[in-house]
């Protein structure tokens, strides 16, 4: 289980995650250990206030306009208020030596909320153009800081890591079907839902159908579609950093092709990437 987090008025202190791929792994350019931790860390205290412990909506976006407002601060800076210490003191330095864009952080923010709004009222994606706006904002930005910092810039570049980015986050989403649905969360489409057949209350029930394997399967194959598309960036991205992106890639087709052996099962029955995957993820990455 994971540890309970501190209240919404003490300084925020580290909760250990299930993560399907490694940040700041061997693979990673030692000079840039640093600062993608700042990144991660910044991201996961951002995620859980929006969504960890029993603060009440108004509270999270409270912690979360508080979050914007040290970052601001830092990036202008500015010392961080002694709760933010921890988080902001390393990324205001990351944001000064690799003039890191502030807009990106602001994208993730964004995203935050969105997700408090969106669980306390209940709402839906009507499409997949509304979901993939939402993965602009939380998923996207992720791969374009880590593009800046390696150096790697151009119009191709930056959509193909926008593709991968989106397909983590749609992989993430179909994987975690039976956690997100009991907890109010749906990324499942009304469009795709009404294309296929399957009632919103089916799913809040986990509910399994063959409209609903249907479905699933059909999000995983968008996903992993997706995924293709952005892989030829791994031949962009330098040295060890690209080896680690190709990790990434092969990680979340793993996941997707986890998904799909299921038969849309995830929908009551959650896949992970195991020890036992890694060496043939190892052997895909190689092949790549």
């Amino acid at each position: 289980m994971k540890p309970s987090p501190p209240r919404a008025a003490e300084q925020p202190a580290p909760v250990t995650h299930y993560e399907n791929f490694p940040v700041a792994s061997i693979l990673c350019p030692p000079a840039l250990r640093a600062p993608i931790a700042a990144l991660y860390a910044f991201a996961r205290t951002a995620d859980d206030l929006a969504d960890e412990g029993d603060a009440a909506p108004a509270q999270r976006l409270a912690d979360l306009r508080a979050l914007r407002a040290g970052l601001h601060a830092v990036a202008a800076g500015q010392p961080p208020e002694a709760r933010w210490q921890p988080v902001l003191a390393p990324l205001g330095a990351v944001l000064r030596s690799h003039r890191l864009p502030l807009p990106l952080l602001d994208d993730l923010l964004d995203a935050f909320a969105q997700d408090v709004h969106m669980t306390v009222s209940g709402a839906t994606y009507p499409d997949r153009a509304a979901l993939l706006d939402y993965c602009r904002r939380s998923a996207n930005p992720v791969g374009r800081l880590l593009l800046h910092l390696y150096g790697v810039h151009g119009a191709a570049a930056l959509a193909r890591s926008d593709a991968i980015c989106t397909a983590l986050q749609l992989a993430n989403f179909w994987q975690d079907l039976s956690v997100d649905l009991p907890r109010g969360r749906h990324y499942l489409t009304d469009a795709d839902c009404a294309a296929h057949g399957v009632a919103r209350a089916d799913l809040a029930a986990l509910r399994r159908t063959p409209a609903s394997d249907a479905l699933v399967l059909d999000c995983a194959a968008w996903a992993r579609g997706l995924m293709l598309q952005g892989a030829p960036l791994v031949h962009a991205v330098p040295g060890r950093a690209g080896w680690e992106l190709r990790l990434v890639v092969q990680g979340g087709l793993r996941i997707l092709e986890q998904v799909q052996a299921l038969g849309g099962a995830s929908l009551v029955r959650r896949p992970t990437v195991r020890a036992r995957d890694w060496p043939l993820l190892l052997w895909r990455a190689l092949r790549m």
